[in-house]
C-alpha cells in the first residue's frame, strides 16, 4: 500500500482533500434539500422541478462547455466555479433565514449550481489524467480513492449531518455546503498548473464541440460507457425524485432516518468504490461494468418490494456498491484511451448524454407517483436498468476494452494522435 501511494503526486493529495470537503457539503445538501422541499410542498411534481433543474444546464450547454474546457486553463476553471457556487449558495441560504424561500427560487439556484458543476466536473475530470501522466493503474487507483472519499463524504457522514443541521435551522446547511466549496477553490488555486495538451487551434467553438461528440458517438466502446449512465440516470432520477416521499409515508422514516438511508446507501458505494479495482482485475473491466450494472438493477426491484426500513437500507447499500464500482471503472477507462486534447470534450459529452437523461426520469418519476404509486417509480426504474445492462454488454466487453487500451498504447503515456486537429481526428475501434 506504501508503494501505492509513493506513486500519486502531491499535487494528488491536495485535489483529494478538496473534494473529500466539498463532497461532505455535498452530502449535507442531498439530505437537506429534499426535505427543505418537502416544507413548501408536497406535490411530487414540484419535486420533481428542483430535481431537474440542477441538470438542464448539461442539456443546454453540455458539449460546448467542454469545448471551452478544452481552451480553457483547467485548474482555474476548477477553483473559479467552486468560489461562484460558495457565493451562490448564500441566496437561499438568506433567503430561509428571512422566511423567503420558495420552490421557484430552490429550481432557480439549483439551475445555476448545476452550470457551475458542469464546468468544475469537466474540467477535473480532464486535469486528473494530465497530473497522472495517464497511467492507466494510476487513473484507476485515484479514482478509487476519490470516489471513495466522496461516498464517505456526500453519502455517509453527510446525510446525517445535513439532517441534524436542518433542526438547527433551514439556512444552516446550505451555509455549510457554501463554506465546503470555499475550503475547495483554496486548495485547488494551490494545484499545479499543468501545461495545455496541444497550442490552441482556430477553430469555431461549436465545430470543436462536434469534433468531441463525434468522437464519443462512433466509438461503440465509448458509446456503451455513455449510455449506462445515460439510462442509469433515468432510472435513479426516477427513484431519487419520491425517495423522501416513499421512505416517509410507506416505509415510516423520519427526518433523521432518511439521513441514515440515504448513509446505507454511501457505505454500499465506499464498498463498490474499494473493491473495484479487484474486480476489474478478476473479471476483466468489461465483465466488471456488466456485473455492476446488473447488481443496481436487481437492488432497485428489492428496494421497491421493500416491506420495511431494514430491507430498504440493504438493497440501497448493494445499489450503491454497484454504482460505486461502475464509477470507478468507467471514468478510469475513458481517462486512459481519449487523448489529452479531446478530454473535456468526450468527458463533457458522456456526461451531457447522463444529465441530460435525469430530468427525464425525475418528471417520469414525479408523473408515475401521481398516477399510480409511489412504488411504481422504483418498479420501472428497476426494469430500465436491468434493459440497459442487456443492450450494452457487448459494447463494452473485455475484448473491447483491451482493444482500445491496445490502440491507446498504453504505456503510461500520452496517446500519439493528441497532437493532431481535433475535427481530423478519427476514434478507436469503429464499428
Amino acid at each position: 500500500m506504501t508503494s501505492d501511494i509513493q506513486k500519486l503526486p502531491i499535487g494528488f493529495g491536495r485535489l483529494w482533500t478538496a473534494q473529500t470537503v466539498s463532497s461532505l457539503g455535498d452530502g449535507v445538501s442531498h439530505a437537506a434539500l429534499p426535505l427543505l422541499a418537502l416544507t413548501l410542498t408536497r406535490d411530487p411534481m414540484a419535486l420533481a422541478v428542483v430535481t431537474a433543474a440542477g441538470t438542464l444546464p448539461w442539456l443546454l450547454f453540455g458539449v460546448l462547455g467542454g469545448a471551452l474546457v478544452d481552451r480553457w486553463d483547467r485548474r482555474r476553471t476548477m477553483w473559479v466555479m467552486d468560489a461562484a457556487r460558495a457565493v451562490l449558495l448564500t441566496i437561499p441560504a438568506a433567503a430561509a433565514a428571512l422566511d423567503v424561500l420558495s420552490i421557484p427560487l430552490l429550481a432557480a439556484v439549483a439551475f445555476l449550481l448545476g452550470i457551475g458543476g458542469l464546468f468544475f466536473d469537466t474540467a477535473a475530470t480532464a486535469y486528473l489524467p494530465d497530473l497522472l501522466g495517464r497511467d492507466p493503474a494510476l487513473l484507476e487507483r485515484a479514482n478509487s480513492r476519490l470516489r471513495g472519499a466522496q461516498t464517505a463524504m456526500s453519502g455517509f457522514a453527510g446525510p446525517p449531518a445535513g439532517s441534524a443541521l436542518l433542526a438547527l435551522g433551514r439556512a444552516v446547511p446550505l451555509l455549510a455546503d457554501a463554506v465546503s466549496f470555499l475550503l475547495s477553490a483554496l486548495l485547488v488555486q494551490s494545484l499545479p498548473a499543468m501545461p495545455r495538451p496541444v497550442p490552441e487551434i482556430r477553430e469555431s467553438l461549436l465545430r470543436q464541440a462536434r469534433a468531441g461528440a463525434s468522437y464519443v458517438f462512433r466509438d461503440r466502446l465509448l458509446l456503451g460507457l455513455a449510455l449506462r449512465p445515460a439510462i442509469g440516470n433515468v432510472a435513479f432520477l426516477a427513484v431519487e425524485t419520491v425517495l423522501a416521499l416513499f421512505a416517509h409515508d410507506r416505509l415510516g422514516i423520519d427526518t433523521y432516518g432518511f439521513g441514515l438511508l440515504l448513509t446505507a446507501e454511501a457505505a454500499g458505494g465506499l464498498l463498490g468504490a474499494g473493491i473495484a479495482s479487484y474486480l476489474g482485475r478478476r473479471l476483466g473491466t468489461g465483465t466488471a461494468l456488466t456485473c455492476t450494472a446488473a447488481v443496481e438493477g436487481l437492488a432497485i426491484l428489492g428496494l421497491a418490494a421493500a416491506p420495511d426500513p431494514y430491507v430498504a437500507g440493504l438493497a440501497l447499500a448493494v445499489c450503491g456498491a454497484g454504482m460505486g464500482a461502475t464509477m470507478v471503472l468507467g471514468p478510469s477507462l475513458r481517462q486512459a484511451i481519449v487523448p489529452a486534447h479531446l478530454m473535456g470534450r468526450v468527458a463533457s459529452t458522456s456526461r451531457m448524454l447522463a444529465m441530460c437523461a435525469a430530468p427525464i426520469g425525475a418528471f417520469l418519476g414525479g408523473w408515475l407517483a401521481t398516477t399510480y404509486d409511489i412504488r411504481t417509480p422504483l418498479y420501472t426504474a428497476a426494469v430500465l436498468l436491468l434493459a440497459m445492462t442487456a443492450v450494452t454488454a457487448s459494447m463494452t466487453s473485455n475484448r473491447r476494452v483491451e482493444a482500445a487500451l491496445r490502440a491507446a498504447g498504453r504505456g503510461g503515456g500520452p496517446d500519439p494522435r493528441a497532437s493532431k486537429d481535433p475535427a481530423q481526428e478519427s476514434a478507436p475501434d469503429v464499428v
